[in-house]
């Protein structure tokens, strides 16, 4: 596989990892609660490693939920996928350019 097709994939990995959880219930072009929490939980298997306080998730909840409908739309997600590539990025930074990061 050439380099370039990892970025298109993964481009498809984020938009198709929305998709899937957004369709289980209710709205089926927004994110709600549960799903989200699901989506965490599944796609995210690391956080369950880290020791994370009371409200953690609601307080996420709502600091994505910038329009307040108690849903996260694709925008609002995207929001959080930037910022948890941000993380990333400045924590392997110093770190060679290999796959995977974990």
């Amino acid at each position: 596989m050439e380099h370039y097709e990892t970025l298109e994939r993964a481009l498809g990995v984020l938009v198709c990892t929305f998709q899937r959880y957004c369709q289980k219930e209710g709205d089926q072009r927004t994110l709600s609660k549960g799903e989200l929490k699901e989506l965490l939980e599944k796609e995210l298997p690391s956080l369950k490693t880290v020791e994370i306080k009371d409200g953690a998730f609601e307080e996420l909840m709502s600091l994505l939920d910038t329009n307040k409908d108690n849903q996260i739309d694709f925008e609002e997600y995207i929001r959080f996928i930037t910022a948890a590539c941000t993380f990333v990025h400045d924590f392997f930074k110093d770190s060679p350019a290999v796959q995977p990061r974990v």
